[in-house]
């Protein structure tokens, strides 16, 4: 069975976001002082990354930094097109 405990400040793993060698630390803060969205699909392998956040974190900031995720970029620029091509048509009746 996996370790709970985070590995040390040397082992680093590639983080596809970045492109370089990390340490879980920065993953752990990375989001305005919240886990990066993508910490537990990044970590899961090297250690119980999930069970170790669910006790470190509250409930609200799991949720806030792995359930209630914002939508993509590209999902917010297909809404805000969506937005004004309905007003333009209500515009222009």
């Amino acid at each position: 069975m996996k370790n709970i405990v985070p590995p040390n400040e040397r082992y680093e793993i590639r983080c596809p976001k970045l492109g370089h060698q990390i340490s879980f630390s920065y993953c752990r803060v990375e989001n305005q002082g919240l886990p990066c969205p993508k910490t537990i699909d990044c970590w899961h392998i090297h250690f119980r990354v999930r069970a170790y956040l669910k006790e470190e974190l509250t409930l609200e900031e799991f949720n806030k930094a792995f359930v209630f995720r914002p939508k993509p970029k590209m999902m917010t620029l297909i809404d805000l097109i969506e937005q004004a091509k309905t007003e333009k048509e209500d515009n222009s009746t």
